[in-house]
């Protein structure tokens, strides 16, 4: 699914659970400007998905039409199949990766992150056999999948085969932070590498 049917399935689902909210709240939900998102509407409305009504002077409330109902269940659709096909991709990557380091003798795997992804990277070490040595993580998080989350400097003291980064969008700091924690790269399995 693209960026575009992406953000147009957020803004009919946030329409249909409420037309009253404002360009500004979409926006921040979209994580885009405020121009671009009234951009966006208009566009949706000359497809005719929504409607705008006015109910006081000042205020504007979105309609779903027929048609933004039925569009909205299309683009449900995509998201879902995409999704599964990500979650299927992610995981035969993961249980690839960790079947090398189980046929060079590895059996102990931190993962360091509390993301979607290592959630995945969880069910693959379980599946395979191997061993969760732990989660950590840099941030607040104190429980991730009901086990204790430690922070990184842990690995200066732990026993494991490799350090699993699970964090997509903080991949380059991740690494920053295992290497001062002295962990060798070859013990450092990165997503980055599953692709």
């Amino acid at each position: 699914m693209n960026v575009r049917g992406q953000r147009d399935l957020i803004l009919l689902t946030e329409l249909e659970r409420n037309g009253g909210v404002t360009q500004r709240f979409l926006a921040n939900k979209l994580g885009v400007a405020l121009g671009l998102t009234n951009l966006y509407l208009k566009r949706l409305a000359r497809k005719g998905y929504l409607k705008a009504t006015t109910i006081p002077s000042h205020r504007i409330r979105y309609l779903l039409t027929p048609q933004g109902f039925a569009e909205k269940s299309r683009l449900t659709y995509h998201y879902m199949q995409y999704s599964l096909s990500y979650y299927r991709d992610m995981r035969a990557r993961l249980r690839e990766a960790l079947s090398r380091v189980a046929e060079q003798g590895g059996t102990r795997v931190v993962i360091f992150g509390t993301t979607e992804l290592a959630e995945l990277a969880y069910l693959s070490v379980r599946e395979m056999d191997l061993v969760l040595a732990g989660f950590v993580e840099d941030g607040a998080v104190q429980t991730f999948l009901s086990y204790p989350v430690s922070q990184p400097d842990v690995l200066t003291q732990w026993d494991f085969d490799v350090v699993l980064l699970t964090d997509l969008d903080r991949l380059v700091e991740q690494q920053k932070i295992v290497q001062q924690c002295q962990v060798p790269n070859g013990k450092v399995l990165t997503v980055g590498s599953l692709a």
